[in-house]
Formats: C-alpha cells, sequence, structure tokens
C-alpha cells in the first residue's frame, strides 16, 4: 500500500531531513504515467498534481477526469509516491464536494489542497476530507493575521503550504525574506511540517528555503520546459532539486 503523504513527510522530518514535492499540471501534454514514474526516481517525497480551473460548463470535467486518471494510471505500474490533489473550490463545487473528493481518493490521492478556501470557511471540506482519509494541506501566507495561522496550524494535515511570498505561482530572482518569517511564527504553533511553496525557482533557492523550513514543493521552475514537450529538461531539473534538498540535510 503506498504510503500517505501525511506520514510520509512526518518520517522524513522525523529523520532530519528535508522534503521535495513537485508539481505537476495533470492533463498537460507529456504529463503522464511515464513522466510521474520518472519523477519518483528524483529524490522527491512527494507528488502535488494540479488539476486546472476552467469553466466546468465547457471542459473543466474532461481536465478533471484526465488529471485523476493520470494518477491511476501510474498507481497501476508501480508509482509509489504520495499525492496531493490541488485544485480550486469553482470546479468542486460544480461537480459536488463529496464526489470530488471520493474520486481523488479512489485514484490514490492521500491529501487536497484548495488554495481560494480560507480555512475559516474550510471546517465542512476538512471533515470531508478526513472522513475519506485526505489530509487537508491549507496555505498560510505572509501577512496571515497571528489567530489565522494558530487555526491553520490547528486544521492542517499533512503539510502546512507556507507560501513564501505575495501574488501568483512563478518564478522569483531571489527567496523572500518574508518565508522565513512566516516559519517562524508557524513553529511553535504545528508538529505538522512547514513546506516553502511559491517562488521557488532554482535549487540554491530550495537550499536556503531548507534551512529554515522542512521542505519545499516546487511548481513553476519545473513545468517550465514541459510548455515544450521537453522532458529531459524537466526531469534534470527535478533531479536537480532534489539533490539539493537531499544534500542540505
Amino acid at each position: 500500500m503506498t504510503e500517505t503523504l501525511a506520514s510520509a513527510l512526518a518520517a522524513v522530518r522525523a529523520d532530519g531531513r528535508k522534503s521535495f514535492v513537485p508539481y505537476v499540471t495533470g492533463g498537460l501534454d507529456g504529463v503522464d504515467a511515464d513522466l510521474l514514474l520518472e519523477l519518483g526516481k528524483t529524490g522527491a517525497h512527494g507528488l502535488e498534481v494540479g488539476i486546472p480551473f476552467s469553466d466546468p460548463v465547457m471542459d473543466g470535467p474532461v481536465i478533471q477526469e484526465a488529471s485523476l486518471e493520470l494518477v491511476r494510471a501510474a498507481r497501476d505500474r508501480g508509482f509509489e509516491l504520495p499525492v496531493a490533489f490541488m485544485t480550486y473550490l469553482n470546479p468542486m463545487l460544480a461537480e459536488g464536494v463529496d464526489r470530488f473528493l471520493d474520486d481523488a481518493a479512489a485514484c490514490g490521492g492521500s491529501a487536497f489542497i484548495v488554495p481560494d478556501l480560507p480555512v475559516d470557511e474550510a471546517d465542512d471540506w476538512v471533515a470531508a476530507c478526513r472522513a475519506r482519509g485526505l489530509a487537508p494541506v491549507l496555505l498560510a501566507a505572509p501577512n496571515s493575521s497571528g489567530d489565522r495561522l494558530r487555526r491553520i496550524a490547528e486544521e492542517a494535515e499533512g503539510f502546512v503550504y507556507c507560501v513564501s511570498t505575495f501574488g501568483v505561482t512563478g518564478s522569483r530572482e531571489a527567496l523572500s525574506s518574508s518565508a522565513e518569517s512566516l516559519v517562524a511564527a508557524l513553529r511553535p504553533l504545528t508538529s505538522t511540517p512547514l513546506l516553502i511553496g511559491v517562488g521557488i525557482s532554482t535549487p540554491e533557492q530550495a537550499r536556503a528555503a531548507c534551512a529554515f523550513a522542512d521542505g519545499v514543493v516546487v511548481g513553476s521552475a519545473l513545468m517550465e520546459p514541459m510548455l515544450d514537450g521537453d522532458r529531459e529538461e524537466f526531469l534534470r531539473r527535478a533531479e536537480a532539486f532534489g539533490a539539493a534538498v537531499i544534500d542540505d540535510a
């Protein structure tokens, strides 16, 4: 049985090591079971699979199904990394939260991330995740209040997704100083691993983040070459990030 994301990241932290969680966009050309199997050789400890948001009356369900089937197909071929699915609230509501989470659990997911669902509105979703054995991963931002951070720390499972900077995902020239302050504020509040994401653009930045956090989530820097169909560069970058995180430990 595949290890859950929560247990995998907790074990990494207990061993004094750092976690590397790459991100892939489900449904994108070239993101297939073979790619996931290769990712399993890069030193990754888990995987985030994004289900892109699109108008749910158009092609939203198609892309959702492609993303879920991606993991199911990889599982059938021996893929063992624990998977966190990420999508937005609108497509979940359009299909129905219960059905959406049932599908995610059935195809081998062990955690879920909904970045536009604030913690103070997430009680029902958190309960629904837990009922299916899915860890509810919650996001903490640099400007989150102390009260909100305490609530996030109480409710999050698997890991707390510590957003390194303001703005959307994408590459940055340097790691934001706000990332370390955010981790420092959360550290006394929870034993759940604290992973830095958004703006981790180079292996050097990943290594710097691991000096104070429990690991990193890397997305845009990996997915960039996939937009040109360059699988080799994608995997080369994943290996470089994995090596940087492992070397830091």
